[in-house]
């Protein structure tokens, strides 16, 4: 079994193979780490952060990640992703994940110009329904963290290791992920999951997705927070209220990242396994 060590030395030798590089930036541990990563071995003039915004992501998001991209030094070029404009992605169909992330690759791809395009993507994205993965493999994109065998649990002590302020943050992905599949996408449903869940992180609750279902939002929350949750339970379902859900409602079964999956067929999940 390869030692923390052993897996950082296996990174810095994969990224001393590059010349020029690009990095897909989120503002999220994974690409932060990458991101410092080959700044370390690159060299500033060598790496260039795309930070992507776009309708499926917070504003605040998109704020945070060029911010934290610029405060490690890099060159940042900023992009917006019209994601909408795609069916499969407007209506939010089982593979709409596969089509959004091949509309990010062929931008990344776009703007590097025959530069080497770096991901995020670690160990742990294997075990669940990825799409990204095969979209990924198809644009010829790189994920240095996968290539050196890292965790979530290794990319966060390698983080802390190296200093970086965001070791622990909570992971979050694209607000499609809280609808049904199926359910035709707006910028009306998006903000309204957006506003909802901000509110609620603002209480101080930064786990939290508050999936929709029509005129009911069901919040998940870590089942260790629900009682102190409950002391805010009039205020959340008036705000949410004034948001437009009708019902508001906590999930007992607790936060699971990628809940909507569940109903995915056998058939469904294997298309890109």
């Amino acid at each position: 079994m390869q030692t923390l060590a052993e897996k950082k030395q296996a990174l810095v030798a994969n990224l001393e193979q590059l010349k020029n590089v690009v990095v897909a930036f989120s503002g999220g541990i994974d690409s932060t780490l990458v991101l410092k990563m080959a700044l370390n071995v690159l060299g500033a003039e060598h790496v260039t952060a795309v930070v992507a915004n776009s309708e499926l992501f917070t504003d605040e998001e998109f704020d945070k990640a060029v911010s934290l991209a610029k405060e490690l030094g890099a060159n940042v070029q900023t992009t917006t992703i019209d994601y909408l404009a795609n069916d499969h992605i407007k209506q939010n169909l089982a593979d709409s994940w596969y089509y959004a992330k091949k509309m990010f690759y062929n931008r990344l791809n776009e703007l590097a110009d025959g530069t080497a395009v770096l991901d995020g993507m670690i160990m742990d994205d294997n075990n669940d329904y990825r799409p990204g993965l095969k979209a990924r493999t198809e644009a010829g994109a790189h994920s240095p963290l996968q290539d050196a065998d890292l965790y979530k649990r290794d990319v966060r002590e390698l983080a802390q290791e190296l200093g970086l302020t965001n070791w622990n943050k909570v992971a979050s992905c694209s607000v499609s992920s809280r609808f049904p599949y199926g359910t035709t996408l707006t910028s009306a449903k998006l903000q309204q999951v957006m506003q909802a869940e901000k509110y609620i992180r603002d209480l101080g609750f930064p786990t939290v997705r508050v999936r929709y279902h029509e005129e009911i939002a069901r919040i998940e929350l870590p089942e260790a927070r629900f009682n102190d949750f409950l002391v805010f339970n009039q205020r959340v379902n008036d705000a949410l209220l004034k948001l437009g859900f009708k019902y508001v409602t906590i999930d007992l079964g607790g936060f699971r990242s990628g809940r909507m999956n569940d109903v995915l067929s056998k058939k469904e999940l294997a298309q890109f396994a």
